[in-house]
């Protein structure tokens, strides 16, 4: 690419005098030679102790979570709070047999999968990264066309 049209300053941010276009990409070598991207640049959070946090991988981890269809780490006063959209019908379908008033039930079980899950997450990140809160969120979170969460909403 040789720059944006008629956008001289766009173009000098984004491409090195020699040439190379700047992705904001962040990517880990191993020690075997292989490429692992890390996450965006313009995502990374600097913890309270000038530590680099990738949300990408705590929300890689919070996803994998039951019940869990999307979720969003941010930075809120100096903490980490991720944002997560379960999948309600799920649960209400999972204990529907159990409970006969499946929606307050599903609202318990929601706050008790919060709490878990919060749990779950501070035992397996670092210290610094550790969440101060989970928030449920009832909506999908708003995306692009390629189907990605437009974090800057958040």
């Amino acid at each position: 690419m040789m720059g944006y049209y008629k956008e001289p300053e766009i173009t000098a941010e984004v491409i090195t005098p020699d040439g190379w276009f700047r992705t904001g990409d962040l990517g880990v070598l191993s020690a075997d030679g292989f490429l692992s991207i890390r996450g965006r640049n313009k995502n990374v959070i600097l913890g309270s102790g000038g530590e680099n946090i990738f949300p990408e991988d705590i929300e890689s981890l919070i996803n994998n979570f039951d019940h869990v269809v999307e979720s969003l780490v941010v930075e809120e006063n100096g903490g980490l709070v991720a944002l997560v959209h379960f999948n309600k019908e799920e649960i209400e379908q999972r204990y529907n047999d159990i409970y006969d008033k499946v929606s307050d039930y599903s609202d318990r079980k929601i706050e008790e999968l919060k709490a878990e899950l919060q749990i779950y997450i501070n035992k397996q990140v670092s210290k610094y990264a550790r969440l101060n809160k989970v928030i449920y969120k009832p909506t999908p979170f708003e995306k692009t066309a390629t189907q990605k969460i437009k974090r800057f909403l958040y």
